[in-house]
């Protein structure tokens, strides 16, 4: 009865996820394979033999794998810090890495539109000291893609690591010491393979993340494309649904092999799990 009762309260999620997202992906990935009446492989075949998709494909792979390496090495130090603190202030400074999440994207973008631009803030300094002589080409650039979705993504993965690191038994670095690692070691063997678990799901949230975004990388990467921007292209600018529905199925399909592969990763580094 118990076990029934469980499944019950199961029972509205999964119709929810069943209805509004199983589905429709799976609608979608169906549509791909039918087109003009007839099956056919035309909308694959067209995208990864096309110079242009390709380019617009290796753009979006290059700024969310760099995105997602940015925020591992600029998280990782600041989440074993805050989770070495006192609770009074570690909730302050995690009010402070959640804080970017609750303003709008939009706004987001168009502060560093103003901080990147040719006559914004940034190049305003550096030619006033005179480090430049030129503004530099900063927006509209996957560079500014990449500063924008390291703003928008970087809370996940310190919030993911914090709450990891916090369960780390301090005693295991004490011990490590004890027998004669350095602290730089007992670092390396003790707390890095314990947060690999957070690490790989902020790695994924991030790489994901950046690889779907759209707001940011319209705003900030104007005619740079990657494949967010491209599918909203076809779907809305050009109606062409089906190599929209493609599109969204190599976006699918990366995610898929992303946490396969993720997944592979952390049972390598940490096979004890």
């Amino acid at each position: 009865m118990k076990k029934k009762g469980l499944y019950l309260l199961l029972l509205p999620g999964v119709l929810f996820l069943t209805l509004f997202m199983i589905i429709p992906i799976v609608l979608t990935i169906a549509s791909t394979f039918f087109h003009e009446g007839s099956f056919t492989f035309q909308g694959y075949l067209q995208f990864l033999t096309d110079p242009y998709f390709m380019k617009i494909l290796l753009t979006t792979l290059q700024v969310s794998l760099v995105t997602t390496i940015a925020c591992i090495l600029l998280g990782f130090p600041t989440a074993y810090y805050i989770s070495k603190l006192g609770a009074r202030k570690k909730g302050i400074l995690l009010a402070l890495a959640i804080f970017p999440l609750l303003t709008s994207s939009v706004v987001r973008s168009f502060s560093w539109m103003i901080i990147l631009g040719k006559k914004g803030l940034l190049n305003s300094s550096l030619i006033s000291i005179g480090l430049i002589e030129k503004p530099l080409e900063i927006l509209y650039t996957p560079t500014a893609m990449m500063i924008g979705l390291i703003h928008l993504f970087l809370p996940l993965i310190i919030i993911t690591l914090v709450g990891v690191m916090e369960n780390i038994d301090p005693d295991l670095i004490k011990a490590a010491e004890s027998l004669g690692a350095s602290k730089f070691t007992a670092f390396r063997k003790v707390i890095v393979p314990l947060s690999v678990p957070g690490l790989i799901i902020g790695s994924i949230l991030v790489f994901v993340g950046s690889l779907t975004a759209y707001t940011t990388p319209a705003l900030l990467g104007g005619k740079q494309r990657v494949i967010s921007t491209f599918l909203y292209q076809n779907a809305i600018t050009l109606n062409d649904w089906y190599m929209a529905s493609v599109i969204a199925t190599i976006m699918i399909v990366i995610t898929f092999v992303v946490i396969f592969l993720m997944n592979k990763l952390a049972t390598k580094l940490n096979p004890k799990g």
